[in-house]
C-alpha cells in the first residue's frame, strides 16, 4: 500500500540531504585547499564537480524514470549521497575528495530525477503547491546547515571531516524511510504514455518556450546567491547573514505556496516574481549599507522564491505527457545555468572591479612585492615555490604596465588576490587586501546589475502567458 506521507516526507529529507551536502562542500572548500595544497583551479574542480554530477544524473536517469521506476532512482540517490560523504570524509588526497564531491552531486541529481515526478504522482491535482512545499527544503536546508556549521560544529571541533556527518545523518534517515517503501507508478506510466511520447512532448511549443525561460529564472536565482557572501563581505557587510536571510525568506514563502498558487496561479506567480527579481537584483547591486543590503535582498528573495518549483509545476501541469523526462530536463537546464553563469558573473566582477583600482597604489604594492618576495622565498623553504609564483604574477603585471601605461584587466585583480593570500607578513600584503576589497565589492555589485536586464525577457514572456490565460478564462492544468 502506498503511504503518501511517508514518501513525501522522505523526499523532503532527501532534498535536505542535498542542501546539507551543497553547504558543507562549500564550507569546507578552503580547509580542503589548505590540507591538500590545492591551486584555485583545483579547488574550483572540487566544488564544481558537484554541479556536473547533478546534471549528469539528471540527464541520464530522468529519461529512464518511467522504465526503471522512481524507487530505484531514489535508492541510487541514497547510495551516492552516503558514498560521496564517506569518500570526502576519508580522503587522503585530492582525487578521492573530487570523487566524493562528484558522488554527492550525482546523489543531488538523482533526488531531483526521482522525487520531482514522485511528488507529481502523489499529488496529481496539486502539483505546483506540493512541488513548492518539497523544494522549500533546499533553502531551509542551506539555512539550517549554515547555522549548524557556524554554531555547533565550530564549537565541538573535530576539523572539517566531522562536518560530513551533517550529510550522513539525514541521508540515513531518508534511506530508512524510502528504501523498502512501495512507490507509485509515474503519471506517464499510469496513463499509458510511452517513453517515445514523452520525448516527443519535449518538442511541444510550451516546452520549447519554457526551457530557455528555465535557463533565465535559474540564472536570476542560483549564481547571484553563491556570490552574495563574498561580494558583501568585501564591502564590510556580513554576507553570510544576508545569505541566510535570503534562504529563510525563500523557504517560508514556499511553505505558504498553497494559498499563493490559488490566488495568483502559477503564471501570475512567475510574472510577479520576474518583476520583483529584476527590481530586487538591480537595487541589490546599489546596496552600500547593511540596512539597504537586507531590504533589497528581501525584494530579490521574494522574486526568486517560487521560480524553480513553479517552473517545474507549470511544465508538469501544462505539458503532462513530458512527465518525469520533462521535469528532469528542466532541472538539468537550470543547473547548467548555475554552472556557466556563476563564473561569468565572476569575470564581469573582475572587469568592473578593475575600474575601482588606484593604479599608483597598485604599482607601489607590486614593486614592494617584487623587491621583498625573492628574499623571503630564499628563507622560507617549503613555501618558496608558491611565494615565487606570486612574485611572477606581479612581475607580469608590472611588465604590461611598463609597456602600455595601463594595468592589465583581469590579471591585476588576480595578482592582488595572490599577494593577499600569500600568507607573507609584509605591509604590501595588507595593503593588497585593502585595495582589493572595494574593487571586489563594487565589481560584484555591478555584475548583479549586468544580470538584472535579462529579467525583462522573463517579464515579457510571462506577462504574455498571463494575458493569454486571462483571455481564456483563467489558468487550467491539463490532465492525462
Amino acid at each position: 500500500m502506498i503511504n503518501r506521507n511517508r514518501l513525501f516526507y522522505g523526499s523532503c529529507l532527501a532534498l535536505l540531504t542535498t542542501a546539507f551536502a551543497f553547504t558543507v562542500i562549500s564550507g569546507i572548500a578552503f580547509s580542503v585547499k589548505s590540507e591538500f595544497v590545492l591551486t584555485n583551479a583545483q579547488l574550483g574542480v572540487f566544488t564544481g564537480v558537484f554541479f556536473i554530477g547533478f546534471t549528469i544524473s539528471q540527464a541520464i536517469f530522468s529519461p529512464l524514470c518511467d522504465i526503471i521506476g522512481m524507487r530505484w532512482i531514489v535508492r541510487g540517490a541514497f547510495v551516492t549521497h552516503v558514498v560521496g560523504a564517506i569518500l570526502i570524509m576519508s580522503a587522503q588526497g585530492y582525487v578521492v575528495a573530487v570523487a566524493g564531491s562528484l558522488c554527492a552531486g550525482l546523489g543531488a541529481g538523482l533526488v531531483e530525477a526521482g522525487c520531482n515526478p514522485l511528488v507529481a504522482a502523489l499529488y496529481p491535482d496539486n502539483k505546483t503547491s506540493k512541488l513548492n512545499h518539497f523544494h522549500m527544503w533546499f533553502p531551509y536546508g542551506n539555512l539550517i546547515a549554515a547555522i549548524l556549521l557556524t554554531v555547533v560544529f565550530a564549537n565541538i571541533g573535530g576539523g572539517w571531516r566531522s562536518q560530513l556527518l551533517l550529510v550522513l545523518i539525514p541521508a540515513i534517515g531518508y534511506g530508512l524511510m524510502m528504501f523498502t517503501a512501495p512507490f507509485p507508478q509515474t503519471e506517464g506510466v499510469k496513463a499509458g504514455v510511452s517513453v517515445g511520447e514523452s520525448f516527443k512532448a519535449l518538442f511541444a511549443p510550451i516546452m520549447l518556450l519554457m526551457l530557455p525561460m528555465m535557463l533565465l529564472t535559474a540564472s536570476m536565482e542560483l549564481p547571484p546567491s553563491s556570490w552574495v557572501p563574498p561580494v558583501l563581505q568585501a564591502g564590510g557587510i556580513n554576507g553570510l547573514l544576508v545569505f541566510g536571510f535570503v534562504f529563510g525568506i525563500m523557504g517560508t514563502l514556499r511553505l505558504l505556496a498553497g494559498p499563493v498558487v490559488k490566488v495568483l496561479t502559477p503564471t501570475g506567480i512567475l510574472f510577479g516574481g520576474s518583476i520583483l527579481a529584476t527590481l530586487g537584483l538591480f537595487l541589490f547591486s546599489m546596496a552600500e549599507s547593511t540596512l539597504m543590503a537586507f531590504l533589497t535582498a528581501a525584494i530579490w528573495a521574494v522574486g526568486i522564491a517560487y521560480f524553480w518549483p513553479t517552473m517545474l509545476g507549470y511544465v508538469s501541469e501544462r505539458n503532462p505527457k513530458s512527465g518525469a523526462l520533462g521535469l528532469g530536463v528542466m532541472g538539468a537546464v537550470g543547473m547548467l545555468a548555475a554552472f556557466f553563469v556563476t563564473p561569468w558573473l565572476g569575470s564581469v566582477a573582475d572587469d568592473k572591479g578593475h575600474d575601482v583600482l588606484d593604479a599608483a597604489v597598485v604599482v607601489e604594492i607590486f614593486e614592494e612585492v617584487n623587491s621583498e618576495f625573492p628574499g623571503i622565498a630564499e628563507n622560507t623553504g617549503v613555501q618558496a615555490e608558491d611565494i615565487m609564483a606570486v612574485d611572477a604574477s606581479v612581475t607580469a603585471v608590472l611588465s604590461d604596465y611598463a609597456d602600455s601605461g595601463e594595468l592589465p584587466r583581469g590579471a591585476t585583480m588576480q595578482a592582488l588576490r595572490a599577494v593577499s593570500g600569500s600568507g607573507v607578513e609584509l605591509n604590501a600584503v595588507t595593503r593588497a587586501q585593502e585595495e582589493l576589497n572595494p574593487a571586489d565589492n563594487e565589481g560584484g555589485r555591478r555584475s548583479f546589475r549586468t544580470l538584472a536586464p535579462f529579467g525583462f525577457i522573463l517579464i515579457l514572456v510571462f506577462g504574455l502567458l498571463l494575458v493569454r490565460d486571462l483571455r481564456a478564462g483563467g489558468y487550467r492544468a491539463e490532465k492525462l
